[in-house]
């Protein structure tokens, strides 16, 4: 398999993340995959946004939880762009997208879009929570999961074997040959995050992994002749 890019919110370093805006931007650099987050609302919308909050990324304030669509609808987001639905973003982009599920009552939300707009062969689910894996996995048959880790050891191997995922997505700085190892014979692909500077970009070629997410797209460019 050739080395993937994935953007990381879209292209979050040049653009709003988790933004339409940011999106197509990242379809239009030519980067592999889209990775994006989702919450729900309160009145059950899947809407894409990293934080449980909308304080950090929006003009709003508290919990995404605790508003409603309508609610969310009404905040600016970064240079005038709105908090996107998951539906939205699959209509607004052709990508492979990442969709990234903090909890059980999420991957419950993404089944049901993933059912009916037939997303198995899109839509790759990632999560840091390996009870929202487990079930994705067992509500939708054949998904395609990795488990994502930033603070890890070996175990993060047994970890992604034990709900099926076939990918780990690991933190670039805590990354070692010896996690490789293992990672490599439980046949497990290998992703590494946040790759943003060319030194995080050649140890993730030195090291032979799978692919890279990135905030900014030239990493994508630079990707093919780093060795």
């Amino acid at each position: 398999m050739n080395f993937l890019t994935i953007g990381h919110r879209g292209v979050m370093g040049i653009e709003p993340e988790n933004t339409l805006r940011s999106f197509v931007a990242a379809e239009r650099a030519g980067l592999d995959l889209i990775e994006l987050d989702l919450h729900l609302s309160k009145d059950g919308a899947l809407v894409v946004m990293h934080d449980a909050e909308v304080d950090r990324t929006t003009d709003g304030a508290g919990p995404i939880a605790e508003k409603t669509l309508a609610e969310l609808r009404a905040l600016d987001a970064g240079r005038g762009e709105r908090v996107p639905t998951f539906e939205e973003v699959l209509d607004a982009v052709r990508s492979p997208l990442q969709a990234e599920i903090k909890d059980v009552a999420a991957a419950r939300a993404l089944a049901d879009v993933m059912h009916r707009r037939d997303l198995v062969a899109r839509v790759e689910v990632i999560s840091f929570h390996d009870e929202a894996l487990a079930e994705i996995a067992r509500l939708v048959p054949g998904v395609r999961t990795s488990l994502v880790a930033s603070r890890y050891g070996l175990d993060v191997v047994e970890r992604a074997t034990a709900v099926g995922a076939t990918t780990l997505v690991l933190n670039i700085r805590r990354l070692t040959l010896e996690v490789v190892e293992h990672a490599r014979k439980a046949d497990l692909r290998i992703i590494g995050w946040v790759v943003n500077t060319q030194d995080h970009l050649r140890l993730v070629r030195a090291l032979e992994l799978d692919g890279a997410t990135t905030d900014y797209p030239e990493i994508k460019r630079t990707g093919r002749f780093t060795a």
